[in-house]
């Protein structure tokens, strides 16, 4: 693997890909100093980085500011389109969620957080609903229990090392040792119960998705309110039309 330090490591290619994403972190155009200052880079070396992507199409500028055009979704979406499972998981989501009736997704992890990639609302939206390409940190929610229960054990004591466990409502697990506990439990039982620690009013109920070999590759889970269901009545109702969602996809490797 190239770090910073080898010669494998190409710095200006890597500063070019900082920009695409401190511009995407905002939903109005930016100046030179703007972006310069969020990416901690000199502001002749963003004009330069700017002007070429503004070249190829990814940017546009009025003289000024510069803002991202729907070219650079095609980064994104080369990122699903890869995915043997994608298009088979939107089918199968479309008909979870129609069977439950209860808002439901799948998603991936990426370092701390896990990220949408697909998502199918309920009629009844919750107060927190996340997109495709949301983010949420892992620690909190069902499917990030399921997905960092997937980690080897050196993979999981780096998360639980260096993870910045941030306490989002009173009943947030941010206590290293008992995270631990808990995401070994999740490996255990084969689901994760998560109730009120991301937002007090959802509580969630995620199992894995599985490639070929077993490994856990994306979570999929049911949203609820939080007060409805304990996680009891959510395992009874959902347990299964999850976990045989989640083995329809996987069909997808075979």
């Amino acid at each position: 693997m190239a770090t910073p330090e080898s010669e494998s490591f190409v710095r200006t290619f890597a500063r070019g890909l900082k920009v695409i994403e401190v511009m995407g972190q905002e939903a109005r155009p930016q100046t030179i100093a703007d972006v310069a200052e969020k990416a901690a880079l000199a502001r002749s070396a963003v004009r330069r980085f700017l002007m070429t992507l503004t070249e190829l199409g990814f940017t546009r500028t009025d003289g000024k500011r510069f803002w991202l055009t729907p070219k650079v979704l095609r980064l994104g979406l080369s990122y699903l389109y890869t995915l043997p499972y994608w298009r088979n998981a939107q089918i199968a989501l479309e008909k979870l969620g129609n069977e439950v009736g209860q808002s439901c997704a799948i998603s991936v992890l990426d370092e701390e957080e896990i990220l949408y990639i697909v998502r199918l609302h309920a009629r009844s939206i919750l107060a927190m609903s996340p997109s495709l390409g949301s983010r949420l940190p892992a620690h909190a929610v069902s499917m990030g229990r399921v997905l960092l229960s997937g980690l080897d054990d050196a993979a999981l004591e780096v998360y639980l090392d260096g993870a910045a466990l941030k306490k989002l409502t009173s009943a947030t697990l941010v206590d290293r040792e008992h995270l631990a506990q808990e995401l070994h439990k999740v490996r255990d039982q084969g689901y994760a119960w998560v109730d009120g620690e991301l937002d007090e009013s959802i509580c969630g109920l995620a199992v894995p998705i599985r490639d070929g070999d077993g490994a856990i590759v994306a979570a999929i889970n049911i949203s609820l309110p939080s007060g409805s269901y304990t996680e009891d009545s959510a395992r009874e109702q959902f347990l299964t039309p999850l976990r045989q969602t989640a083995s329809q996809i996987r069909v997808s490797y075979r």
